[in-house]
C-alpha cells in the first residue's frame, strides 16, 4: 500500500544527463563509455518511473527531479514524468548542490526533505518511507552505503552543517559525515545499508539481485536496466 507523503515532505532525486565519458568512470573502465552511459541513463529513468508512480507513495507533499548539468533541462524535459517537478542543481562540489537544495526546500516550507540518487535503483521503497518516518523524531537520516558513502541523506531543518570538509566520491564520505555532526546538538537516524552502482563489481551484484527478485516472483520493475544486463552479463536474462 502506497505511503500518504504528508504536507511539507519533500523527496528529492539527484541525477546527471547521461553523457558518454561524463558518467559512470568505473564502470566505463570495463565495459566503456558508451554502455556506462546506457546504464547511467536506465538506472536513471527508472528510478524516476519508480517514484514518480503512486505504487511507493501516494499523492501528497512534493517529489522533484534535481538534475545535472544546469542546461539539461531540455534534454529531460520530454522524458521525466510530469508528476515531478524538475529543477537544476546547483554549482558546486555535491556537498554545496544538497545544502542549496535542502536550504531552497526549507525555505519554501518544507518541514522534512528525503534525498536519495538513482545510482540504487533496487532499493527497498520502505527504507524511503523509514527515511520519511525517522524525520519525526530525529533531526538527521542516513542511509549508509557499502562503499562508505551513502544511498540516501534527510533533514528536517535548519540545514546541519555536514556539507562541507567532505572527500566526495571516496570511501570516507559516511565517516567525515558524521564527524561533522558530532557536536552540532542535532539527532541522527541510520537506515540499513544498501549498495551504489558504481563499479564493475557492482553492476554484477546489480545483475544478480535483479535476478534473484525475478526467481522469487518479485518484480524489479526496472525494465531498462533489465533490457541491458544481459550484454556484459551472460546468463542475466531474467525472464
Amino acid at each position: 500500500m502506497a505511503w500518504p507523503m504528508p504536507d511539507g515532505a519533500v523527496l528529492g532525486i539527484f541525477g546527471k544527463r547521461p553523457e558518454p565519458g561524463r558518467v559512470k568512470t568505473r564502470l566505463a573502465a570495463e565495459f566503456g563509455d558508451g554502455f556506462a552511459a546506457e546504464a547511467h541513463e536506465a538506472m536513471l529513468l527508472d528510478t524516476l518511473d519508480s517514484w514518480a508512480s503512486d505504487r511507493f507513495l501516494a499523492p501528497g507533499g512534493r517529489r522533484v527531479f534535481v538534475y545535472a548539468p544546469a542546461d539539461a533541462g531540455p534534454w529531460f524535459d520530454p522524458i521525466v514524468p510530469p508528476s515531478l517537478a524538475m529543477q537544476p542543481q546547483a554549482d558546486g562540489d555535491l556537498g554545496a548542490r544538497l545544502r542549496a537544495f535542502f536550504a531552497g526546500e526549507f525555505e519554501e516550507g518544507a518541514t522534512r526533505v528525503v534525498v536519495i540518487g538513482s545510482d540504487s535503483p533496487t532499493l527497498d521503497p520502505s527504507i524511503v518511507v523509514s527515511a520519511f518516518l525517522c524525520l519525526e523524531g530525529k533531526d538527521v537520516v542516513l542511509g549508509p552505503a557499502t562503499d562508505g558513502g551513502y544511498y540516501l541523506i534527510g533533514c528536517r531543518p535548519p540545514v546541519p552543517a555536514i556539507f562541507e570538509g567532505v572527500d566526495w566520491g571516496t570511501p570516507q564520505v559516511l565517516s567525515q559525515t558524521l564527524d561533522r555532526l558530532r557536536g552540532t546538538g542535532r539527532s541522527l537516524a541510520v537506515l540499513p545499508p544498501w549498495y551504489d552502482v558504481d563499479a564493475p563489481d557492482d553492476w554484477r551484484l546489480l545483475g544478480s539481485h535483479v535476478r534473484a527478485m525475478r526467481a522469487s516472483g518479485l518484480d524489479p520493475s526496472l525494465p531498462r536496466v533489465e533490457a541491458l544486463l544481459p550484454r556484459v552479463l551472460p546468463g542475466a536474462a531474467a525472464r
